[in-house]
This record gives C-alpha cells, structure tokens and sequence, in this order.
C-alpha cells in the first residue's frame, strides 16, 4: 500500500526525537502497549491529545467482560460476541480476545488495577446486554474506566516512560520505501515541546480512541474527533465497517438542542435490574427479544426509537426507584451524581434517556497483530478494525480488545526488532512537501458536519438521508478545496481547523459505506431496506484514500478479514 502524498497543511516540523516505537494515545490500548514495549526494552514515546486520563477510557463504567467467573467460559463468551456482532465478527479474533482476555484482565490487576470484590472475596461481576452470564469485572461500582486509566498512568510514570501531552497528532511520516518513520505533532501549549514537531520511529501504534464528535449528541470526550482514522486514510491504510457506530440507548436526555458529550447510563444499571419503560410506565422491551432490557444494544436501542416514533416522544424513561438509595450509592455512585447534577433524583424518579453515538466498530483495517496495510502503521483500541466487534460491539468488550490486541501488537514490535537488531537504525523520512496538499476546513465547519451526520447518517438512516448527508459534505469539501488560491492558501492551521478537517474525511467515509450497505444489520439501520441481507452483504466494506482526495469503496469477497499485508512486508 502506498501514501497517499495527503497531509495536512501545517507548518514544517520545528523539532524531533528519536524513539524505537512512538503510541498516539492514552487510554487503555495506548498504555498498556506502551508499557509492554518498553518492558521489552524498546525506547517508547507516548503521545496524547490532552492529559494522560483524559481519553474515552476513563468514562467506561460498565467494566471488561472476561470469562473470569464460576461456570463460565471463554466458548460462552465468544458465542455471545458473535451473537451480538451479527454474522460480521471474524471468528479467530474473538477466539483471540475471550481466551487471551482472562489473562490480561489478570496482568492488568497486576499492574496496579483494583477491581470490586464480592463478599467471597473473589471478584464481583455482573452482567450487561448479550451477555448469557455474569462476566463484568468492574471498579468503583460504576467508576471501571478512572480505575484503569489511574493505574495505567502511574505505572506509566513509575517507570519513567517519555510522555508527550497536550499534543495533537497530525500525520504520518514514511521511508522512501513507505514505510513507517513516525508523526509529524503540534503541541499546545508550554512545555520542553512547542509547536509543530516529529517523533521519528519505525513503528507507530495509533490508539487515539474514538470519533463520536462526528455526531451532535455523543458519550465520547471533546477530543474524540477521528484524527487517528483521518491520519490512517492519508497515509494509505485502509478503513473497514465504518458504518457501525452503535448508539448507546441509555444516555441521559439532556433536552433536543444539547449537543457534545452527554452523560452515560450504563448498561449496568439494566443488568442489576432496571427497566426501560415509556411515559406511562410501561416496559416497551418485553417481548421484543428474550433478554428484554439486556438485549444487545442494536435492538435495545432500536426498540427505544421505535417506542419514542409511536409516541411522539423525545425520549423514553429508565426506572431503577426499585434499587434504592443504598444501592444506588454504593453500586452507580457515578451515574447518581451525574443525575442529580442536571436535577433529576433516580432514587425517586425515572430517568429520561435517549439513544446517542458512542462508540466506532469500525476503524483502521488490521490484523491479528495488529498490523494495518501501512508497514510499521498498528492500531488498536477503538481506533481500530480487529474484527472482533462485527456489525455490533457486545457491552465491556472494549477494554478488553484494548488489552489483549495492545499486548498482541507489542510483541509483535519486540519479536520485530529483535529479528532487526535491537535500536536499529531510525529511518529517514522523507522530505516534508512544501505546498499543503490538503486544504483546512474553518472551526465552525465542525458544527455544520456534526448536524448532517446527526440528521442523515444517525439511529435512523434511509438511502435519501445518507444522499443528501453526502452531497451536503461534498459541498462543504468542495468549498473549502475551491477557496485554494494559487498559493495553496487555507483555513489558518490550528487545532480547530485540523480536527474540523479530521470530522469531515471520516464523516465522508462513514456516509459512504452506510449508503452502500443497502441492509439492516447489527447498529446500521436502513429504515428502507430493514431486513439483513445475508446473500448479498455478509460482508466488510473496505474505503481507502485516493490521492485525488476521492475515496475508493469496495466490499470483500466474503466475511473474512483479507490479510493487510502481504507476506515479504510482515
């Protein structure tokens, strides 16, 4: 796979550093891959957007599901992956996840994690939708995420790994022969770093996390803007089931004009026993699936739509006042606190909730270690398309996928460059371009964008609204291409202006596989074709980059993951 020649108009590096792996990220895939590395004594470098706990992981509630319980198994487990996942999981990677994920859950507590244990004094699991068992490992009661990202940051900075905060990643840098030589940055801010840099290594782990701002109404951060998959597509790599973005169904509704991160209900609270009920009280999800509240959340979050369509209603209601208020303190003090903050008391009232984007199924195309179709280019975490979550993620698999694949693709890098020599020679980068080969969209660009996915390409999709959604974000890029003047001039470069431009290339790229994906399946709804079509779409949708800026979709031949490199090149 090629470059693109695309990057994004910013000044030319002003500084650099040298390191054996660089890790774009720092939530639960990002640390732990660069623990791992550096224990293997590669020189590592961490760069993250904005403080080391301030990615997505730490707003996990629900926990890690692993088969760690009583009874369980990992068979149960995958089964329930590829239940949830609608005929799209690669088989071989959930087998990967549910038999290595025990283990990482373990080495994971090891490092420093405290998990909340059960009377007996083993650990206390519960249960979320798609899942048939107990397999919840959590923290805090509904705190799992602070958890994990607390312990992987000390251990980060107990053993005195380099660190890069406050710093936007902007593109990859390649080798003459292609490959992999490190990213271009701009660090906001004061610090030994200013400004526009590089971190030059043969090996980059991307493992920026989400891109749910793509979309008004969203659970992710304010820094989960798709820069990693935006970076991937300029660079050459390949993108597959973008069209995936599952819907949260229980996130508090916070009125129809809120936009940005909105508060998350967990799915816990469904598992200890709540109900989803409507404005008169009624459990609108009996009957609809055998698990009811605790079907996977494509149906659960399907049925609250559908309720809310037959009552022309803004949102639906989850009653928990049954629990209690010792059990709400003790088990969801997070989730109370959140509540009460915007007025309303679940001890003693529903909760208004509605569905909104939280997290990506899809993302950069990768394998079994976590190679993408760039060599040297890994991604893991959310960023990332292992195959694991199909159509649709099964609850708390996240942190799980971030564990496992994370440890995977640092083994791969230290069995790599053992082979090489260990420290071998940093490659030489290829020269920056001296004319911006992709023009910046303005800052308020970002809202325009967030509005078309909202309202063409959101729960509800039909081939008229993905149509429009696309020929409104083709105007928008096509302004801002035709606003290059003969000089290459271009929206200002900044923070706001990158990460607009980010939204735009991956909202692009999600409309284009959600209109050709003419099915239901998983978290794409079409409300004009809402069967699954299994003869014609059991199958991955693959988009890369052209260098002309047009994006190449195709679909695979069948459900398997085709290899991202090839032999000569692993």
């Amino acid at each position: 796979m090629t470059s693109t020649g695309i990057r994004l108009h910013a000044p030319a590096p002003g500084w650099s550093i040298d390191a054996d792996v660089v890790v774009v990220g720092s939530g639960v895939a990002g640390l732990t891959a660069a623990l791992r590395c550096e224990a293997a004594g590669l020189n590592t470098v961490v760069v993250t957007k904005a403080r080391l706990d301030d990615g997505s992981t730490r707003w996990a509630q629900g926990g890690i599901a692993a088969a760690l319980g009583e009874g369980d198994t990992p068979e149960q487990h995958l089964d329930d992956t590829l239940v949830a996942g609608a005929g799209l999981c690669d088989t071989e990677a959930v087998r990967t996840l549910v038999t290595e994920g025990p283990g990482a859950v373990r080495r994971l507590i090891a490092t420093g994690a405290h998990f909340d244990e059960s009377s007996e004094g083993g650990l206390a699991l519960g249960r979320e939708g798609g899942h048939h068992r107990r397999r919840i490992a959590h923290a805090g009661g509904d705190a799992t995420g602070a958890e994990v990202s607390r312990a992987l940051v000390e251990a980060v900075r107990a053993r005195g790994l380099r660190t890069i905060e406050n710093a936007l990643v902007l593109d990859l840098l390649t080798d003459a022969a292609g490959r992999t030589a490190g990213v271009t940055l701009h660090v906001m801010g004061e610090g030994q770093h200013d400004g526009v840099g590089a971190v030059h290594a043969p090996a980059v782990v991307l493992a920026t996390g989400g891109m749910g701002q793509v979309f008004s109404a969203t659970t992710n951060p304010s820094v989960s803007t798709g820069d990693g998959v935006a970076l991937a597509l300029r660079a050459g790599a390949e993108v597959s089931d973008l069209e995936f973005v599952q819907f949260h169904p229980t996130v508090l509704f916070l009125g129809p004009e809120a936009e940005g991160q909105q508060p998350l209900v967990s799915e816990a609270v469904r598992g200890e026993g709540a109900h989803l009920v409507d404005a008169d009280g009624v459990r609108f999800m009996l009957g609809q699936h055998e698990l009811a509240e605790l079907a996977p959340r494509d149906v659960v979050a399907k049925g609250i739509l559908r309720r809310m369509q037959e009552k022309d209603a803004e949102h639906m209601f989850l009653d928990a006042r049954h629990f209690g208020a010792e059990m709400w303190e003790q088990r969801f003090p997070t989730i109370l606190a959140a509540c009460r903050a915007h007025g309303i008391d679940p001890v003693h009232e529903p909760i208004p909730i509605a569905p909104a984007a939280h997290y990506a199924s899809g993302g950069v195309r990768t394998d079994s270690h976590g190679r993408t179709t760039v060599p040297g280019l890994y991604a893991c975490g959310e960023v990332a398309c292992t195959g694991v979550h199909g159509a649709n993620r099964l609850a708390s698999n996240s942190l799980l996928e971030g564990l496992v694949y994370a440890e995977r693709i640092a083994a791969d890098i230290a069995a790599g460059r053992t082979a090489e020599g260990l420290h071998a020679r940093v490659p030489e980068p290829v020269s920056h371009p001296e004319r911006p080969a992709h023009p910046l969209l303005a800052p308020e660009t970002r809202f325009a964008v967030q509005r078309i996915m909202t309202n063409g390409a959101g729960v509800l999709r039909s081939a008229e609204s993905l149509r429009k959604a696309a020929e409104q974000l083709q105007q928008l890029h096509a302004e801002a291409r035709d606003a290059l003047d003969e000089n290459g001039k271009t929206a200002e470069p900044g923070v706001d202006t990158w990460e607009a431009t980010n939204l735009m290339c991956v909202a692009r790229v999600l409309v284009a596989a959600a209109l050709m994906r003419e099915e239901t399946r998983g978290c794409h709804w079409r409300e004009d074709l809402p069967e699954r079509d299994d003869a014609h779409w059991r199958r991955h949708i693959v988009v890369r980059l052209n260098p002309d800026r047009t994006l190449a979709v195709r679909t695979t031949d069948t459900a398997d993951f085709p290899p991202t490199q090839r032999p000569q090149e692993q």
